[in-house]
């Protein structure tokens, strides 16, 4: 199996690839800031909030955007069916794991994530610029399908016949705080699984046999359907790639809490 993430160096020595700045925080300021203070030379700015997901409403904060639409703003950001795609943050990947998987979702067969993203790039010796590229614009078709998504309803049904994985923080899975949405608590029947604890304090991911380890104690080893969730969608994609290091597949449940919510009639479970 072709690892999903790609380091440092090979990043460096890999030619002809489409690299996507994924920078973004929650509350701001906007990733595009700190993409103008320095980037890696030719890397294009990809917005998590317009060009890697539809406006929020009822499908969450982040629901997946149509195929038409995900294809545009591919294509603007240089992104070419026979060219691999490399993508990074700041945040140890958690932000270039949802478009690590929107891609995949959407068909593309070659996308990495640079590990441990521009820290890593930085603390190996290599060079960031302040120059803006212009990137010819890129023939990428959307396909969707690539990669197992999961409905509200869907979501439901596995937490009680599979695993589901809550990557938010435990004391948000817990209902003891909600900072973002308006109702506090988790999906009854997922398990709290912070995707956090996937990488280590350098915001590399630990090594698949960890991971392995790991998803196996939480019950979603080998031979067992799993899927995972978060508040929006974004860091449950983390915890679905950092599945897939593992050599585990894992379903997504992109609306998450958010789209949960949205309905008072779904029930909600706390502690």
């Amino acid at each position: 199996m072709t690892s999903p993430l790609i380091t440092p160096a090979g990043l460096a020595a890999l030619d002809g690839a489409t690299v996507l700045d994924v920078r973004w925080r929650l509350g701001g300021p906007p990733g595009e800031q700190f993409y103008r203070e320095g980037h890696i030379d030719g890397a294009v700015y990809c917005d998590l909030d317009t060009d890697l997901a539809a406006p929020p409403g009822p499908g969450g904060r982040h629901p997946l955007p149509g195929a038409a639409e995900f294809q545009r703003a591919m294509r603007r950001l240089g992104v070419s069916d026979g060219r691999p795609v490399v993508v990074y943050d700041d945040a140890g990947s958690t932000v270039a794991a949802r478009a690590w998987w929107a891609l995949r979702y959407f068909g593309h067969p070659d996308v990495r994530v640079l590990d441990g993203g521009l820290p890593a790039w930085i603390e190996a010796g290599l060079p960031v610029t302040k120059e803006i590229p212009r990137p010819e614009e890129g023939d990428f078709t959307a396909r969707p399908g690539g990669m197992p998504a999961l409905t509200a309803d869907e979501a439901s049904s596995l937490a009680r016949r599979g695993v589901l994985l809550d990557a938010r923080a435990g004391e948000r899975y817990r209902g003891e705080v909600e900072p973002v949405d308006p109702v506090a608590g988790h999906v009854p029947g997922a398990i709290s699984a912070p995707t956090t604890d996937n990488v280590g304090p350098d915001g590399r991911f630990l090594d698949p046999e960890s991971l392995r380890a790991r998803f196996t104690a939480l019950g979603a080893g080998a031979g067992v359907e799993a899927g995972a969730y978060c508040g929006s969608g974004v860091t449950a994609a983390h915890e679905v790639l950092a599945m897939e290091v593992a050599g585990l597949p894992a379903a997504l449940y992109v609306g998450s809490w958010s789209n949960w919510v949205a309905d008072p009639t779904r029930p909600v479970a706390t502690g």
